[in-house]
């Protein structure tokens, strides 16, 4: 494609600010991977210093041992005793089992422990010799503390706080087991404190359990004695009425209970039948209103005679509805089928009617028997008024006495289970487990804090990596300058500054003297000293670019030109004028900058006139030209007493149109080293005289938004850009970024 067509696609004065940081927050695998490849010291050096960290706690931290037992709670023990065994109640609630390690975990049981195995005086559970944050701890806590050495009470305390702090309870998933593992620097002591932690849970449970049993039966006891008390008198209360009334039963009771019996059993059956023939009654009566042909009625009657009718009325129907679709309503015949159908309406409301008067007739049949057992059963009752009275109360006075009575036998039963349980208290919780010494460490976990050290300091390397690729607002790839700006990327130039790899010997072929313009005067003439480097290389294609952009279009001066200062403009147009002047082509460097004049102090910094002289007097053109003797490279200078307030001005005169339009005559390559845009107008100002332009961005230094604000300030600045190269590249981080291009990418370059 022809640079001279290439027009950028997006306006960049309409482009907002926030675009650039949306298209750089995009994340693409190959940008990833391209990420990773350019920081992967950084990266490492993460990684390794987080895996070194994680080595010097494993070398000195205390180790720490764990000894671990089991607690199942089992009710089956329980039912030892229990008089219902043959439907045991296996299941526990969960919260009983939770219940269970908040007791484990109890001060009062841990005190237990710590004062049955003297812990208060051991070194590691009153902190004198827990490590040296629990010392500088202890003594910033003294200094607030009471004055004189600590209570007994107190180092209990500690010892309970820290024995609870390496103490670890829990339940096994949904089982009714429950794990309990204590740590400690001691593998011994840590098996002898977790088992007699759990025996002391054990001996806790069972004393409890009597403790309980035995208020219960002194409860029960004393309860059984008034019970005795009270059965014993309601059955003398009994025994004494009856002597009163006169009252002797017999196997079957008195006649007129009998009879009261009888007459009640068969009022409840002639009440019974009396409600099914009201409800015959009513759901016949509840259906006549309706629509007797449909067969919800049909099927609520369940009568043959009306089923056959109604199968009738449906062949009718069927015929009917047949007729009138064929012969129309109005014919005779369809006429004689409606007059049929309805008789057979009549017939089926006939039925209906009769089986009402049926059900009508039975229902007032019920109602008098019922009417007469219930008059029958009043005079039964009134005749027994007088003895049963006496029955009633009698009845009261048994069904009292019966109660106490089984009250007392309940009682009683429940104190003999209560006694036989305090003789022989069953726990329900037994050990499945007993705590062994350990026979290697807990903690720390060597293998897994290797494990966690490499892979969160990768992860932390990782992090970080991204977090200055996408906060770090620059650009390093090609690909980066064309997405961004739509601007074609010429080329990466390597760093060639006096730091580089191999750039002392570079300056010691060239002199002796370390001075800073010798420095200066090496660089601008670095690809006549290595004209097989990638420098060069980089600054050939730009050429290539040039010259294919002057197939179509006049593309004779050229302005080399820079956001920002010191992003190496001057350097690039020194080597680039003397690249092509090597090939033999006419060409000629300009030092447009007026406000630096760089490029003449490291190319000519004896010249006393130059740009501005030719300004004033074109004729003088040739005196204030100098030509290079290796390259044949013709240098215009530019010499200032002091800095110039209108250097804009004569940049955009028409002396220096007229001044070009003679060199366009004269050279065929005409270079112009210009201002940066951003702190100066000169390049704006040019920018009308001026065929193209090469965008030098430094790389790796130069932030996206400046290169956006410069572009985007000047339109002529925009459409006459040829390209961009990225200048001052790192050589071994571009190694890192280009390890795609393979191992032999860089063996056509001579670096010297």
């Amino acid at each position: 494609m022809n640079l001279h067509m290439y027009q950028p696609r997006v306006e960049f004065q309409n482009l907002p600010r926030q675009g650039v940081a949306l298209g750089t927050s995009m994340l693409s695998v190959e940008r990833i991977v391209a990420i990773l490849r350019r920081q992967w010291p950084l990266i490492a050096s993460i990684a390794g210093g987080t895996l070194l960290l994680v080595l010097i706690y494993l070398l000195t931290a205390t180790p720490m041992y764990t000894a671990s037992s089991r607690i199942l709670m089992d009710t089956r023990q329980t039912q030892v005793l229990d008089k219902d065994t043959a439907i045991p109640n296996t299941l526990i609630d969960p919260g009983f089992v939770d219940s269970q390690v908040e007791i484990l975990t109890s001060d009062d049981l841990i005190l237990s422990i710590v004062r049955r195995m003297r812990l208060a005086a051991d070194p590691e559970f009153i902190g004198s010799n827990s490590g040296a944050m629990a010392t500088i701890s202890g003594a910033i806590a003294a200094l607030f503390g009471s004055d004189g050495p600590p209570s007994v009470e107190r180092l209990e305390r500690i010892a309970v706080g820290m024995l609870k702090r390496n103490l670890k309870v829990e339940r096994v998933l949904t089982t009714y087991v429950l794990a309990v593992s204590f740590r400690s620097l001691d593998a011994e002591k840590a098996a002898r404190i977790t088992n007699a932690l759990t025996d002391a849970y054990i001996v806790g449970a069972l004393e409890a359990k009597y403790q309980s049993t035995k208020r219960a039966g002194e409860w029960l006891q004393q309860r059984s004695a008034e019970l005795r008390e009270q059965a014993t008198a309601s059955d003398r209360a009994v025994q004494a009425f009856k002597a009163e009334n006169n009252i002797v039963g017999t196997s079957r009771g008195l006649m007129s209970e009998q009879q009261l019996t009888d007459v009640n059993t068969q009022l409840v059956q002639a009440r019974a039948a009396t409600a099914e023939a009201k409800a015959r009654l009513d759901r016949i009566e509840a259906i006549s209103g309706k629509d007797l042909a449909q067969p919800t009625v049909t099927d609520a009657i369940n009568n043959a005679v009306i089923t056959r009718l109604r199968a009738q009325y449906l062949d009718l129907a069927a015929q009917h509805t047949d007729w009138s679709n064929r012969y129309g309503k109005t014919h005779q015949a369809t006429v004689n089928l409606a007059n049929r159908m309805e008789e057979m309406r009549k017939s089926i409301a006939d039925e209906v009617k009769r089986i009402a008067d049926s059900y009508r007739s039975e229902y007032e049949i019920a109602k008098s028997r019922e009417s007469s057992l219930e008059s029958n059963m009043n005079n039964l009752v009134n005749q027994a008024g007088n003895s049963g009275q006496a029955q009633v109360k009698l009845r009261n006075l048994e069904s009292t006495a019966d109660t106490y009575r089984n009250l007392y036998n309940n009682f009683l039963e429940k104190l003999q289970q209560a006694t036989q349980k305090e003789s022989f208290p069953i726990s329900e919780a037994r050990v499945i487990s007993t705590a062994v010494k350990p026979d290697r460490k807990s903690s720390p976990k060597t293998l897994l804090f290797l494990i966690g050290g490499i892979v969160g300091g990768l992860c932390f390397g990782i992090g970080a990596a991204f977090a200055r690729e996408l906060l770090n607002d620059v650009l390093r790839t090609p690909a980066e300058v064309e997405d961004e700006f739509d601007i074609k990327c010429l080329g990466v130039l390597p760093d060639i500054g006096p730091d580089r790899p191999g750039a002392r010997k570079t300056m010691a072929l060239v002199s002796r003297d370390k001075a800073p313009s010798k420095a200066e005067a090496a660089l601008s003439r670095y690809v006549i000293d290595h004209p097989f480097s990638r420098y060069a290389e980089t600054l050939r294609n730009i050429k290539v670019s040039i010259d294919v952009a002057r197939l179509t279009r006049e593309v004779k001066v050229i302005g080399i030109v820079s956001s920002l200062p010191k992003e190496g403009k001057t350097t690039v147009a020194a080597n680039l004028g003397h690249l092509i002047a090597l090939t033999g082509h006419r060409t000629l460097l300009i030092d447009g900058d007026l406000h630096t004049r760089s490029l003449t102090r490291e190319l000519a910094p004896r010249a006393k006139t130059g740009l501005l002289e030719t300004l004033r007097d074109p004729r003088t053109l040739g005196q204030h030209i100098q030509r290079s003797k290796e390259t044949g490279l013709d240098f215009l200078p530019s010499f200032l007493v002091s800095r110039m307030v209108n250097s804009a001005d004569i940049m955009a005169s028409k002396a220096m149109a007229d001044m070009l339009a003679v060199l366009r005559e004269n050279y065929e390559y005409i270079f112009v080293d210009l201002a940066p845009v951003m702190p100066v107008t000169d390049s704006k100002a040019i920018s009308h005289l001026i065929d193209g332009m090469v965008y030098v961005i430094q790389w790796g230094q130069t932030s996206r938004s400046a290169v956006l604000e410069s572009i985007s300030s000047s339109e002529p600045i925009q459409k006459k850009i040829l390209g961009a190269v990225l200048n001052g590249a790192n050589p071994k981080m571009l190694k890192r970024i280009e390890a795609y291009k393979g191992s032999h990418h860089n063996s056509y370059y001579v670096e010297g």
